[in-house]
């Protein structure tokens, strides 16, 4: 889910909008000024696209000051020339200035027309907001994401399952898992989550009668979410992690299963085991869209580094190829076998 901050263009910027869209125009410089969307600078076509994108872009890159910057490409799409995205949010920025241009992104591209940009960088470095920069953002969009450990697993399983003989001697698991009632404290508290009350809820399992209550409400940050995960006990966990990625904001869901390894009862690890499966089917019900499921052992594991590799991982553009091992050193001279002659 993304927000938008209620910022939006001046007059004056609509009406270079406006006349950018004859192809005249090589770049638009907006930045965030009194709340509103202005216009910072512009520079026409001068040679081509990529002849132009250094000379022009480079000058306008503050080190410390965030900014958009559209940039019209030479190939034209249905609706005319088509335009780069470029957002300038250096490390350096505040966190206030961050969020905002990652909030106000939509709305910019909502009042040029997204129907124009075909393309878009979130640059935090000077090397990528440069022709080079671009040139490897388009190669690494162009490549598949690399599948997670938890991805790798199922695709092996489901390779086993096409690949299994059916007949009178086989047996299948058919029991997708057991199902406990959740009750209605817990219901509740998942409503006041999708309403915004909360962005974290706790979950456990009550053995003997075998239902699911809620154990823990509140407005949790990411540093003081390991402190949540008990040491001793099985638990279900929500998390509505609020970050940025590529200049969006954004509120993921994630769902997070705490095993602290055999510290639980064997009874215990299969019931939070068997009951994950239904729980996570009954949460889809309610209106939770989970955007990742984790399985951890330990609190330590969630930091924002991790939250972030688990829902974006990170591209890779080559794989190493398997390098063959050598053999082992003195082997000795190879045998030379001679066939015998047949007298």
């Amino acid at each position: 889910m993304s927000h938008q901050t209620g910022i939006k263009a001046n007059e004056k910027l609509l009406k270079i909008f406006g006349k950018a869209k004859n192809g005249k125009l090589r770049v638009i410089k907006i930045s965030i000024e009194n709340e509103e969307l202005c216009c910072s600078a512009t520079a026409e076509v001068k040679k081509d696209a990529e002849r132009d994108f250094d000379k022009l872009v480079a000058p306008l890159i503050e080190d410390n000051v965030p900014c958009y910057i559209l940039y019209r490409l030479d190939n034209k799409i249905s609706v005319g020339y088509a335009w780069l995205m470029l957002s300038w949010v250096p490390d350096t920025s505040s966190i206030r200035q961050k969020m905002v241009y990652a909030s106000t992104k939509a709305t910019l591209k909502t009042e040029f027309s997204t129907a124009y940009i075909v393309e878009e960088i979130h640059a935090t470095s000077r090397d990528e907001t440069t022709w080079e920069g671009y040139q490897r953002h388009k190669k690494a969009f162009a490549a598949p994401a690399p599948l997670t450990t938890r991805e790798e697993e199922l695709v092996e399983l489901r390779k086993t399952e096409l690949n299994t003989d059916i007949n009178t001697d086989t047996k299948h698991q058919t029991l997708g898992g057991i199902v406990c009632p959740i009750t209605e404290a817990a219901e509740k508290a998942i409503r006041d989550l999708l309403n915004g009350t909360y962005d974290y809820l706790q979950f456990f399992i009550d053995l003997e009668a075998e239902e699911i209550q809620v154990s823990q409400t509140g407005i949790i940050s990411i540093t003081d979410l390991p402190k949540q995960i008990p040491e001793e006990h099985a638990r279900y966990h929500l998390y509505l992690f609020k970050h940025t990625y590529e200049g969006d904001y954004l509120e993921s869901f994630v769902f997070i299963y705490s095993m602290p390894g055999y510290t639980c009862s064997v009874r215990e690890r299969m019931m939070y085991s068997s009951c994950k499966a239904p729980f996570l089917e009954k949460l889809r019900a309610l209106g939770v869209e989970i955007v990742k499921k984790l399985e951890i052992d330990s609190g330590s594991e969630l930091t924002t580094e991790f939250l972030q590799d688990e829902l974006h991982p990170k591209k890779i553009l080559q794989r190493p190829a398997f390098a063959k091992p050598k053999g082992p050193p003195n082997r000795g001279a190879k045998r030379l076998t001679k066939t015998q002659e047949l007298s």
